[in-house]
């Protein structure tokens, strides 16, 4: 009969500016130090030889690498220990030596006798979830997001703050700008997943991924601001006064945007309105369309032998209109792949530059419609045929245009 496992005390290390030692440089030690970057420890690589990632890190100084085999004294100064070698009498040592400095250690390959556990663990927003399971890292790691869902759906059903944190929100509101990604809720950044949870004022447009509004926790103020071609608009100095006025009441404000927030959303200008009221705010970057919908819709913006670049430009003003402040002329002949936004009304006039410019009349011409939506669409044509016959009829917007040789890769 085994004996039962022994006891743990599950702690949380706080190891900001603590010195950790990882002994070993393959992906297992890349893993662990990962996880030691993200508490901010002050991390050491022993290891004659480290996989690339790591040797990087050390480059730009963010982790020290002694690299050489680990020797004796190693320790030195170290609160935490991690052997991570290929070698299990080297394990063995570290282990060894890690007891006799009193200093806790992790071992890989074989966690029978080590002095520390590393858990399965997971995160979602302030709250840490981590998982022992008497070794079985399968079984810690199930039971760990099994956990972790638990723990999302209880946040949102008993979403009260504790006193210091109410106490906190009242005395200083602030203001937080999310991209919300391509539409796809689940293209949304973990950060920004955060921040709408702990919003008291969500304002947001039509190209925002919507769906998210129905997770958030109960009394939160949603307040539409979306502006329709040719239909409803919210002008946007009263959208700013919004974000002003709320947060000046205590309240934390997200402003939810579709794509970016700082490709052609308007953005800098939310942020200029907050400072100049003396509102904190914060900008949390999303996954902009112009790079994600021509992905979804498989057009790479770059491939080798066919673009070297790309170049995103905005097609509310035509070619000729005096409010266009664009080089068509250039653009036509720099060879990079060219992606449109809000160009649907205005996308004859655009072809009809490009090819006034010079650029080759069978250049293949994508519209992916719906990006990341369950009604995406994509068109695939070419200049010549949108110049001879117009917009393809199945365009409308919102629409990303790709025109380039990589638009031929379109899945249609």
């Amino acid at each position: 009969m085994s004996p039962p496992p022994e006891p743990l005390l599950p702690l949380g290390l706080r190891l900001c500016g603590r010195r950790v030692v990882v002994v070993g440089g393959g992906p297992v030690a890349l893993r662990r130090v990962g996880a030691l970057m993200a508490a901010q420890a002050s991390v050491t690589v022993v290891s004659p030889t480290i996989v690339a990632a790591l040797e990087d890190l050390a480059q730009r100084h963010l982790i020290d690498w002694l690299a050489r085999p680990y020797e004796p004294g190693d320790l030195h100064h170290a609160w935490l220990a991690m052997a991570c070698t290929a070698d299990a009498a080297v394990n063995a040592r570290v282990l060894t030596e890690a007891e006799e400095a009193r200093i806790f250690c992790l071992r890989v390959d074989d966690a029978s006798h080590a002095s520390a556990w590393m858990p399965a663990t997971g995160r979602s927003g302030r709250v840490t979830v981590s998982v022992h399971a008497d070794r079985d890292p399968q079984i810690a790691v199930a039971l760990c997001g099994a956990a972790l869902e638990a723990v999302e759906t209880a946040l949102r059903q008993h979403p009260q703050r504790d006193d210091r944190h109410r106490a906190q929100a009242a005395s200083s509101g602030r203001v937080i700008l999310v991209g919300g990604g391509p539409g796809d809720p689940e293209l949304l950044t973990v950060k920004g997943n955060r921040a709408l949870g702990e919003a008291d004022v969500v304002v947001v447009d039509r190209l925002a991924p919507l769906t998210l509004l129905d997770g958030l926790r109960e009394g939160v103020e949603i307040i539409d601001v979306s502006k329709i071609p040719h239909g409803r608009f919210t002008p946007q100095e009263e959208i700013n006064e919004i974000l002003v006025s709320r947060a000046r009441k205590g309240r934390v404000v997200v402003r939810l945007k579709g794509g970016d927030s700082f490709v052609f959303g308007r953005g800098m200008e939310e942020v200029l309105a907050c400072k100049e009221a003396g509102v904190p705010v914060e900008v949390i970057p999303g996954v902009t369309s112009a790079i994600a919908v021509p992905a979804l819709a498989g057009i790479p913006l770059t491939h080798r032998g066919l673009s070297q670049g790309f170049t995103v430009v905005s097609g509310h003003a035509a070619p000729d209109d005096p409010r266009s402040t664009l080089d068509w002329e250039s653009l036509a002949r720099g060879g990079t792949t060219l992606v449109v936004l809000m160009g649907v009304e205005n996308l004859p006039l655009i072809v009809g530059a490009l090819l006034e410019a010079g650029r080759d009349a069978n250049t293949p011409l994508a519209c992916v419609m719906d990006g990341a939506l369950p009604s995406q669409q994509v068109v695939l044509t070419t200049l010549a045929a949108v110049s001879s016959s117009g917009a393809p009829l199945e365009l409308r917007s919102p629409a990303v245009v790709v025109i380039g040789a990589v638009g031929a890769f379109a899945e249609v």
